[in-house]
């Protein structure tokens, strides 16, 4: 085969180019032999060439173009020139190639699926075959998308005296919030190395060690749950700072993410971004992440109903924390009794036991809670709820944030019913959500645990609070969030070690643990550690963003399904027994459900 190199991609033919001789190389799109014509669609990832071969002056060309199929991998030699039948939906749909010569270069099978935007393949296949769906176009622009945005946060980041560092991807096993992946150790058996969760440990130690801006776009791993905007592997921007404050790190990660969209997509992004605290997001919204492209905002009404004669408020707000809560879904006073149960079955998978409603129709209240309450009760819930005449109102009843969490998830199901997510879903809303709580309580673990992480400092003025109330702690956090997503979450960080040492001492560690797990962070404390922050941007979720996709795999080269699969290869997979052996490794069956309820 006599191979002849591209002078030109299949992208960059236009008008001028009309009499110039060029190769082109790529894989076949369609072929059509038209009788008088014989015309080849030419694909690389610049774009589509048309080539053109005259069966009646080029009949050895004809002949063996008749082999030519679909995913052939060509070079076509020949003349630009103008079309007779233009395509304005192409760039170079003005001009095609007057072929003199081809060769096939690679034959391919029948692919198991069209390599066009619209395939009707189902996910599991396109994953299976990545190298063929990775050819559809409509997925090339997605991660020529990605690597411009690798370009801009190298330049920026560069612009404002970042270094950037690669920290070890095999570290120590420090189990506080997601698990841990594990890698055994052949050279030392019986012990394991960690994938990193986040490289949070040794960017805080960069920063005692006086280089006071880091930057990387780095690999992290945790071996959580997935759904569609998550990742087992997944890559993040990473930043720290030192010397400086909560300010700092905010006006940094808005410019660079105005800039994004600057560059990406035209769009001016107005800043400085709005802010609320974790409260006023949950108690407004019902998400510590809220969508604030449109409205659907919440309403407490526990003090309205917290002596009513329905026994599931009144039982409800007895309890510590107990709120009774709605969301007024607008216009939605026509749902049937179907959807009605559709969305208390919603509502049941993020905690609730039940829903109650009320429909406002011709002056009349129609809900099967209302025998129970007085006429000024009812009045007083459609007023603070802003009712009027074809309104739904959907009420939910339970502990302050499992109550919000499940009006928020109905705020969104609402919003995607009506069609307001469609209305929205070409526009963008910025926010920064704040002061989330410092710990949570753990009824499993019987303890306190982290809301973020255990390096994360408390608010000054809440300090006094640790040793008494350490649940009502806030904490020097900062979460973006865009259109419903965090995208990027960090903090100020603990650089006493006294802090540190009592944080440890709230999540239950003892101080043997604490130097166990930690003792390398403590100990570099002891030397001059500066006040320092930072934050972590989710890369794989900005671009989703920015192309417009609620599924990450579509931003990731080589995704893991939703159950960390990954289908192409194969992996995970088992490993040989001489491998195990070497490793220190016996493998132990997993006990199955039925066993262990036993």
């Amino acid at each position: 085969m006599h191979f002849r190199k591209r002078t030109h991609t299949c992208g960059e033919l236009r008008t001028e180019h009309s009499g110039t001789s060029v190769v082109i190389n790529g894989w076949v799109q369609s072929h059509r032999n038209m009788g008088g014509l014989m015309f080849i669609d030419l694909r690389d990832r610049y774009g589509i060439t048309q080539a053109v071969i005259l069966p009646e002056s080029a009949p050895e060309l004809a002949e063996r173009a008749k082999e030519i199929r679909s995913e052939f991998v060509l070079w076509i030699a020949g003349t630009v020139r103008m079309r007779e039948n233009p395509n304005q939906t192409i760039p170079t749909g003005l001009i095609e190639i007057l072929v003199e010569d081809f060769e096939i270069i690679n034959r391919s099978e029948v692919p198991p699926f069209e390599i066009t935007p619209d395939t009707k393949a189902g996910e599991e296949l396109r994953l299976t075959y990545r190298y063929l769906d990775m050819r559809r176009p409509d997925l090339q622009k997605k991660f020529i998308l990605r690597n411009h945005l690798y370009q801009i946060t190298h330049a920026y980041f560069a612009e404002h005296n970042f270094l950037e560092f690669e920290t070890p991807i095999l570290t120590k096993s420090t189990p506080e919030g997601a698990r841990d992946y594990l890698v055994p150790s052949r050279v030392h058996n019986g012990k394991f190395y960690a994938l990193p969760q986040s490289p949070q440990l040794y960017k805080q130690i960069l920063m005692m060690s006086g280089f006071d801006r880091y930057m990387q776009i780095v690999k992290c791993f945790r071996d959580e749950d997935l759904r569609a905007d998550r990742q087992p592997e997944f890559t993040q921007i990473d930043v720290e700072m030192s010397f400086i404050n909560q300010e700092d790190i905010l006006t940094l990660a808005e410019n660079f993410v105005a800039r994004s969209w600057k560059e990406i997509l035209g769009i001016e992004v107005q800043t400085p971004f709005p802010r609320m605290t974790f409260n006023d997001a949950m108690t407004r919204f019902g998400s510590d992440k809220p969508d604030l492209r449109f409205g659907l905002e919440l309403t407490d009404i526990t003090e309205i109903v917290r002596n009513s004669g329905f026994s599931v408020f009144t039982n409800a707000t007895a309890k510590k924390d107990g709120t009774v809560a709605l969301i007024n879904a607008k216009g939605c006073a026509e749902f049937s009794r179907k959807q009605l149960d559709e969305l208390t079955e919603f509502a049941k998978k993020y905690g609730a036991g039940g829903l109650a409603w009320m429909k406002f129709s011709d002056g009349a209240v129609i809900s099967p809670i209302a025998k129970f309450l007085t006429e000024d009760e009812i009045a007083a819930i459609k007023q603070k709820a802003n009712a009027e005449d074809g309104d739904l109102l959907l009420i939910a009843a339970h502990e302050w944030e499992r109550c919000f969490t499940i009006l928020g998830a109905l705020r969104t199901e609402i919003a995607r019913r009506t069609g307001i997510l469609e209305q929205v879903k070409n526009s963008y809303s910025f926010s920064w959500v704040v002061e989330f709580p410092l710990l949570e309580y753990s009824p499993e673990e019987n303890r306190y645990i982290a809301r973020h992480h255990p390096f994360t400092a408390p608010m000054v003025e809440d300090l006094h609070l640790l040793a008494t109330e350490p649940e009502k702690v806030r904490a020097q956090t900062h979460d973006l969030v865009i259109n419903g997503y965090e995208a990027a979450g960090g903090s100020i960080r603990i650089h006493e070690n006294a802090v540190q040492q009592r944080m440890f001492d709230l999540i239950g560690l003892t101080k043997e643990e604490a130097d166990q797990k930690f003792g390398f962070l403590l100990n570099a404390l002891k030397y001059g550690a500066p006040p320092h922050g930072g934050i972590a941007f989710g890369f794989d979720r900005l671009v989703m963003l920015i192309a417009k996709t609620d599924n990450i795999r579509e931003v990731i080269a080589f995704p893991k399904t939703t159950s960390a699969l990954s289908l192409m290869d194969g992996c995970p997979s088992e490993v040989v027994d001489s491998q195990l052996r070497d490793l220190g490794i016996a493998l132990r069956k997993q006990p199955d459900k039925i066993e262990s309820n036993n």
